[in-house]
Protein backbone atom coordinates (compact mmCIF):
# COMPACT_ATOMS: atom_id res chain seq x y z
CA UNK A 1 0.00 0.00 0.00
CA UNK A 2 2.79 2.44 0.92
CA UNK A 3 4.57 1.70 -2.36
CA UNK A 4 1.39 2.31 -4.37
CA UNK A 5 0.63 5.56 -2.54
CA UNK A 6 4.19 6.76 -3.03
CA UNK A 7 4.11 5.94 -6.73
CA UNK A 8 0.74 7.64 -7.09
CA UNK A 9 2.08 10.87 -5.57
CA UNK A 10 4.65 11.24 -8.41
CA UNK A 11 7.86 11.79 -6.38
CA UNK A 12 9.57 13.31 -9.43
CA UNK A 13 7.06 16.15 -9.30
CA UNK A 14 7.13 16.89 -5.57
CA UNK A 15 9.64 19.70 -5.97
CA UNK A 16 7.47 21.40 -8.60
CA UNK A 17 4.91 22.38 -5.96
CA UNK A 18 7.03 22.59 -2.80
CA UNK A 19 9.75 24.81 -4.28
CA UNK A 20 7.40 27.63 -5.41
CA UNK A 21 5.93 27.87 -1.91
CA UNK A 22 9.27 27.64 -0.11
CA UNK A 23 11.01 30.15 -2.39
CA UNK A 24 8.18 32.70 -2.25
CA UNK A 25 7.83 32.38 1.52
CA UNK A 26 11.52 32.64 2.31
CA UNK A 27 12.27 35.46 -0.11
CA UNK A 28 9.41 37.49 1.35
CA UNK A 29 10.07 36.86 5.04
CA UNK A 30 13.74 35.83 5.16
CA UNK A 31 12.72 33.29 7.81
CA UNK A 32 12.63 29.53 8.17
CA UNK A 33 9.92 29.15 10.79
CA UNK A 34 7.26 26.56 11.59
CA UNK A 35 4.93 27.82 8.88
CA UNK A 36 7.73 27.60 6.31
CA UNK A 37 8.51 24.01 7.34
CA UNK A 38 4.92 22.77 7.53
CA UNK A 39 3.89 24.60 4.37
CA UNK A 40 6.80 23.14 2.44
CA UNK A 41 6.07 19.62 3.70
CA UNK A 42 2.40 20.07 2.79
CA UNK A 43 3.13 21.13 -0.78
CA UNK A 44 5.87 18.52 -1.07
CA UNK A 45 3.98 15.28 -0.31
CA UNK A 46 0.33 15.50 0.90
CA UNK A 47 -0.63 18.02 -1.79
CA UNK A 48 0.81 15.79 -4.52
CA UNK A 49 -0.70 12.64 -3.07
CA UNK A 50 -4.12 14.30 -3.12
CA UNK A 51 -3.69 15.77 -6.59
CA UNK A 52 -2.24 12.75 -8.38
CA UNK A 53 -4.06 10.18 -6.26
CA UNK A 54 -7.43 11.62 -7.24
CA UNK A 55 -6.22 11.64 -10.84
CA UNK A 56 -5.14 7.98 -10.75
CA UNK A 57 -8.45 6.90 -9.23
CA UNK A 58 -10.72 8.67 -11.71
CA UNK A 59 -8.47 8.11 -14.73
CA UNK A 60 -8.19 4.37 -14.20
CA UNK A 61 -10.02 3.44 -17.40
CA UNK A 62 -7.82 5.62 -19.60
CA UNK A 63 -4.68 4.61 -17.71
CA UNK A 64 -5.36 0.98 -18.61
CA UNK A 65 -4.91 1.99 -22.26
CA UNK A 66 -1.86 4.14 -21.62
CA UNK A 67 1.49 2.35 -22.03
CA UNK A 68 3.41 4.92 -19.96
CA UNK A 69 1.37 4.33 -16.81
CA UNK A 70 2.66 2.07 -14.09
CA UNK A 71 5.99 3.79 -13.36
CA UNK A 72 7.47 7.17 -12.47
CA UNK A 73 5.14 8.87 -14.97
CA UNK A 74 2.05 7.73 -13.16
CA UNK A 75 0.66 4.85 -11.18
CA UNK A 76 -1.79 2.31 -12.53
CA UNK A 77 -3.73 1.89 -9.32
CA UNK A 78 -5.43 -1.42 -8.73
CA UNK A 79 -9.14 -0.78 -8.03
CA UNK A 80 -8.69 -2.11 -4.49
CA UNK A 81 -6.36 0.86 -3.87
CA UNK A 82 -8.80 3.52 -5.02
CA UNK A 83 -10.60 4.02 -1.73
CA UNK A 84 -7.41 3.90 0.40
CA UNK A 85 -5.78 6.44 -1.92
CA UNK A 86 -8.63 8.92 -1.57
CA UNK A 87 -8.68 8.42 2.20
CA UNK A 88 -4.90 8.88 2.43
CA UNK A 89 -5.13 12.06 0.39
CA UNK A 90 -7.72 13.51 2.78
CA UNK A 91 -6.06 12.32 5.98
CA UNK A 92 -2.64 13.69 5.07
CA UNK A 93 -3.82 17.07 3.80
CA UNK A 94 -6.44 18.11 6.36
CA UNK A 95 -4.11 18.61 9.36
CA UNK A 96 -1.82 20.85 7.30
CA UNK A 97 -4.75 22.79 5.87
CA UNK A 98 -6.08 23.27 9.40
CA UNK A 99 -2.78 24.77 10.53
CA UNK A 100 -2.50 27.02 7.47
CA UNK A 101 -6.00 28.31 8.05
CA UNK A 102 -5.14 29.15 11.65
CA UNK A 103 -2.00 31.15 10.73
CA UNK A 104 -3.53 32.82 7.69
CA UNK A 105 -6.27 35.34 6.99
CA UNK A 106 -9.31 35.58 4.69
CA UNK A 107 -7.32 36.31 1.52
CA UNK A 108 -4.88 33.46 2.12
CA UNK A 109 -7.84 31.18 2.85
CA UNK A 110 -9.31 32.11 -0.52
CA UNK A 111 -6.08 31.32 -2.37
CA UNK A 112 -5.72 28.01 -0.52
CA UNK A 113 -9.34 27.18 -1.32
CA UNK A 114 -8.76 27.88 -5.02
CA UNK A 115 -5.60 25.78 -4.94
CA UNK A 116 -7.32 22.78 -3.34
CA UNK A 117 -10.40 23.18 -5.51
CA UNK A 118 -8.15 22.95 -8.59
CA UNK A 119 -6.57 19.80 -7.16
CA UNK A 120 -9.98 18.13 -6.85
CA UNK A 121 -11.72 19.66 -9.86
CA UNK A 122 -9.11 18.55 -12.37
CA UNK A 123 -9.96 14.86 -12.03
CA UNK A 124 -12.93 14.22 -9.73
CA UNK A 125 -16.16 12.86 -11.15
CA UNK A 126 -18.74 15.57 -11.72
CA UNK A 127 -16.14 18.29 -12.29
CA UNK A 128 -13.47 16.75 -14.52
CA UNK A 129 -11.80 19.99 -15.63
CA UNK A 130 -9.25 17.80 -17.39
CA UNK A 131 -11.97 17.04 -19.93
CA UNK A 132 -12.55 20.70 -20.74
CA UNK A 133 -10.01 21.78 -23.39
CA UNK A 134 -7.83 24.75 -22.39
CA UNK A 135 -9.45 24.80 -18.96
CA UNK A 136 -7.49 21.58 -18.37
CA UNK A 137 -4.20 23.39 -19.00
CA UNK A 138 -5.27 26.41 -16.93
CA UNK A 139 -6.22 24.18 -14.00
CA UNK A 140 -3.02 22.16 -14.22
CA UNK A 141 -0.94 25.34 -14.18
CA UNK A 142 -2.87 26.51 -11.13
CA UNK A 143 -1.62 23.40 -9.33
CA UNK A 144 1.96 24.68 -9.57
CA UNK A 145 1.56 28.45 -9.42
CA UNK A 146 -0.95 28.61 -6.58
CA UNK A 147 1.54 27.45 -3.90
CA UNK A 148 3.71 30.48 -4.73
CA UNK A 149 0.73 32.84 -4.80
CA UNK A 150 -0.45 31.40 -1.50
CA UNK A 151 2.94 32.01 0.13
CA UNK A 152 3.04 35.57 -1.17
CA UNK A 153 -0.45 36.35 0.15
CA UNK A 154 0.21 34.60 3.45
CA UNK A 155 3.37 36.65 4.05
CA UNK A 156 1.95 39.98 2.87
CA UNK A 157 4.29 40.40 -0.09
CA UNK A 158 4.27 43.63 -2.08
CA UNK A 159 2.66 43.06 -5.47
CA UNK A 160 4.82 44.87 -8.01
CA UNK A 161 4.50 44.71 -11.82
CA UNK A 162 7.79 42.80 -11.88
CA UNK A 163 6.46 40.15 -9.50
CA UNK A 164 3.26 39.81 -11.49
CA UNK A 165 5.34 39.34 -14.65
CA UNK A 166 7.23 36.47 -13.00
CA UNK A 167 4.03 34.76 -11.85
CA UNK A 168 2.38 35.22 -15.24
CA UNK A 169 5.45 33.71 -16.92
CA UNK A 170 5.35 30.79 -14.49
CA UNK A 171 1.66 30.33 -15.26
CA UNK A 172 2.37 30.20 -18.99
CA UNK A 173 5.12 27.65 -18.34
CA UNK A 174 2.54 25.50 -16.54
CA UNK A 175 0.04 25.84 -19.37
CA UNK A 176 2.65 24.92 -21.96
CA UNK A 177 3.92 21.98 -19.95
CA UNK A 178 0.47 20.52 -19.45
CA UNK A 179 -0.40 20.97 -23.12
CA UNK A 180 2.75 19.22 -24.30
CA UNK A 181 2.22 16.47 -21.74
CA UNK A 182 -1.27 15.91 -23.14
CA UNK A 183 0.09 15.19 -26.63
CA UNK A 184 1.53 11.80 -25.69
CA UNK A 185 -1.85 10.70 -24.31
CA UNK A 186 -3.98 11.59 -27.32
CA UNK A 187 -4.61 7.99 -28.40
CA UNK A 188 -5.24 6.68 -24.88
CA UNK A 189 -7.51 9.60 -24.04
CA UNK A 190 -9.50 9.22 -27.25
CA UNK A 191 -9.96 5.51 -26.54
CA UNK A 192 -11.33 6.46 -23.12
CA UNK A 193 -13.42 9.28 -24.66
CA UNK A 194 -11.59 11.99 -22.70
CA UNK A 195 -11.78 15.42 -24.34
CA UNK A 196 -8.41 16.93 -23.43
CA UNK A 197 -6.74 19.83 -25.20
CA UNK A 198 -4.76 17.24 -27.16
CA UNK A 199 -7.74 15.20 -28.31
CA UNK A 200 -9.80 18.24 -29.30
CA UNK A 201 -7.33 20.39 -31.26
CA UNK A 202 -4.99 17.54 -32.18
CA UNK A 203 -1.41 16.61 -31.35
CA UNK A 204 0.21 18.99 -33.83
CA UNK A 205 -1.76 22.09 -32.85
CA UNK A 206 -1.28 21.30 -29.15
CA UNK A 207 2.48 21.00 -29.54
CA UNK A 208 2.65 24.32 -31.38
CA UNK A 209 0.43 25.92 -28.75
CA UNK A 210 2.88 24.70 -26.08
CA UNK A 211 5.84 26.22 -27.93
CA UNK A 212 4.09 29.59 -28.22
CA UNK A 213 3.14 29.54 -24.53
CA UNK A 214 6.75 28.81 -23.53
CA UNK A 215 7.99 31.68 -25.70
CA UNK A 216 5.36 34.07 -24.32
CA UNK A 217 6.48 33.19 -20.81
CA UNK A 218 10.05 33.97 -21.78
CA UNK A 219 9.03 37.38 -23.10
CA UNK A 220 7.22 38.20 -19.85
CA UNK A 221 10.35 37.41 -17.86
CA UNK A 222 12.11 40.24 -19.68
CA UNK A 223 9.94 42.61 -17.63
CA UNK A 224 10.89 41.13 -14.25
CA UNK A 225 13.37 42.64 -11.81
CA UNK A 226 17.07 42.00 -12.44
CA UNK A 227 18.42 39.33 -12.73
CA UNK A 228 15.00 37.91 -13.63
CA UNK A 229 15.33 38.72 -17.35
CA UNK A 230 18.15 36.17 -17.54
CA UNK A 231 15.59 33.48 -16.75
CA UNK A 232 14.02 34.06 -20.16
CA UNK A 233 16.88 32.01 -21.57
CA UNK A 234 15.62 29.02 -19.61
CA UNK A 235 12.54 28.66 -21.83
CA UNK A 236 14.72 27.83 -24.83
CA UNK A 237 15.51 24.26 -23.75
CA UNK A 238 11.77 23.65 -23.41
CA UNK A 239 11.20 25.00 -26.90
CA UNK A 240 14.01 22.77 -28.15
CA UNK A 241 12.36 19.84 -26.38
CA UNK A 242 9.10 20.43 -28.29
CA UNK A 243 10.68 21.37 -31.63
CA UNK A 244 11.26 17.81 -32.91
CA UNK A 245 7.51 17.22 -32.60
CA UNK A 246 6.45 20.35 -34.48
CA UNK A 247 4.95 18.22 -37.27
CA UNK A 248 3.66 15.38 -35.09
CA UNK A 249 0.37 13.72 -36.05
CA UNK A 250 -2.32 12.16 -33.92
CA UNK A 251 -1.23 8.74 -35.15
CA UNK A 252 2.32 9.30 -33.90
CA UNK A 253 1.34 11.23 -30.77
CA UNK A 254 2.79 8.65 -28.39
CA UNK A 255 6.27 9.46 -29.73
CA UNK A 256 6.05 12.75 -27.79
CA UNK A 257 6.83 10.68 -24.69
CA UNK A 258 10.50 10.94 -25.71
CA UNK A 259 10.25 14.68 -25.26
CA UNK A 260 8.26 14.33 -22.05
CA UNK A 261 10.99 12.23 -20.48
CA UNK A 262 13.44 15.01 -21.31
CA UNK A 263 11.00 17.45 -19.73
CA UNK A 264 11.09 15.55 -16.42
CA UNK A 265 14.88 15.75 -16.33
CA UNK A 266 14.98 19.33 -17.64
CA UNK A 267 12.89 20.55 -14.71
CA UNK A 268 15.69 19.72 -12.27
CA UNK A 269 18.30 21.54 -14.35
CA UNK A 270 16.02 24.55 -14.76
CA UNK A 271 15.23 24.49 -11.07
CA UNK A 272 18.92 24.76 -10.25
CA UNK A 273 19.40 27.85 -12.40
CA UNK A 274 16.20 29.45 -11.10
CA UNK A 275 17.47 28.90 -7.57
CA UNK A 276 20.76 30.59 -8.42
CA UNK A 277 18.91 33.57 -9.89
CA UNK A 278 16.70 33.85 -6.81
CA UNK A 279 19.75 33.82 -4.55
CA UNK A 280 21.32 36.52 -6.71
CA UNK A 281 18.14 38.60 -6.50
CA UNK A 282 18.03 38.21 -2.72
CA UNK A 283 21.66 39.34 -2.37
CA UNK A 284 21.29 42.52 -4.40
CA UNK A 285 17.85 43.75 -3.35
Amino acid sequence: MIRDLLLSSRPLSWVNTAFPFAAAYYLTTGQIDLTFVLGTIFFLVPYNLAMYGINDVFDYESDLRNPRKGGVEGALLDPRMHRPTLIAGAVTTLPFIGYLVIVGGPLSWLVLLISMFAVVAYSAKGLRFKERPFLDSLTSSTHFVSPAVYALVLTGAMWTPQLIAVLAAFFLWGIASHAFGAVQDVLADRAAQIASIGTVIGARATTRFAVLAYLAGGVLLLFSAWPGPLASILVLPYVAMCAPFWGITDATAESANRGWRKFLALNFVTGFFVTMLLIWWALIR
